[in-house]
């Protein structure tokens, strides 16, 4: 069977001490958050690579040198198509990703390095869903508000994103407003937590396999807190 013809757009992070999920720092100091971060990031660049898709790649800003499993992490990325990220704000840095990442002829599924859960599964469904007929965008909603999936037809449609707040409660509610005002037919994803706060990382982590890098990262820095029925 072919690959499917799909890009697959990764938005990440270097996981640099002090500078990568800051809000987990409180609870488990600057290097645990960091490594948390790489951990999350290795698990998606692992679903990423389980799933046949024809295209993939990382829109990258930061230093890997400096970064916690930053060697690992160069590692992973081979296969991948890496491109820098640019842009004033984050929602511009997501509309020339779009724009830098596509290929003639192929939609663009886009998520990021905050939801490690995902599976090369949900990634294949989602895409599937994305080329289905009177679809012209998919949206995955967070349980912030956010989203943690956006997947259009054309890659230009991702304009639309230039004028929406980003890491807000509303964000995912504007964003598709945004693309339905632009004439898209939207279907949505399923609902996945993004990991912000300790509790979330808890959480996800109490879903996710003993031997996903995540979960292992956030026993070794919280042993009560990353098993099941752990308190959240």
């Amino acid at each position: 069977m072919s690959p499917m013809a799909c890009t697959l757009l990764i938005m990440a992070k270097a996981p640099v001490a002090g500078q990568a999920k800051t809000r987990l720092a409180p609870a488990f100091g600057s290097d645990g958050a960091a490594r948390i971060a790489a951990a999350a990031l290795l698990d998606t660049l692992d679903a990423a690579r389980s799933w046949d898709v024809a295209v993939r790649v990382v829109a990258l800003s930061g230093d890997l040198g400096l970064a916690a499993d930053g060697r690992a992490i160069a590692q992973a990325l081979d296969g991948f198509s890496v491109i820098p990220q640019h842009g004033a704000t984050f929602a511009d840095r997501l509309v020339h990703a779009h724009d830098d990442a596509a290929r003639p002829g192929h939609p663009v599924l886009q998520i990021g390095m905050d939801t490690p859960q995902v599976a090369g599964d949900l990634l294949r469904t989602s895409a599937e869903l994305l080329v289905a007929d009177g679809v012209d965008a998919v949206l995955g909603p967070a349980t912030d508000g956010g989203w943690w999936a956006l997947g259009v037809r054309a890659p230009a449609t991702a304009s639309v994103l230039a004028g929406i707040p980003m890491s807000r409660a509303d964000t995912g509610a504007l964003t598709r407003a945004a693309l339905e005002d632009r004439g898209c037919a939207v279907a949505d994803l399923p609902v996945l937590t993004d990991v912000d706060t300790p509790e979330d990382a808890r959480a996800v982590a109490a879903t996710m396999p003993p031997a996903s890098r995540f979960r292992r990262a956030l026993e070794a820095l919280d042993p009560a807190g990353a098993g099941p029925g752990s308190p959240v």
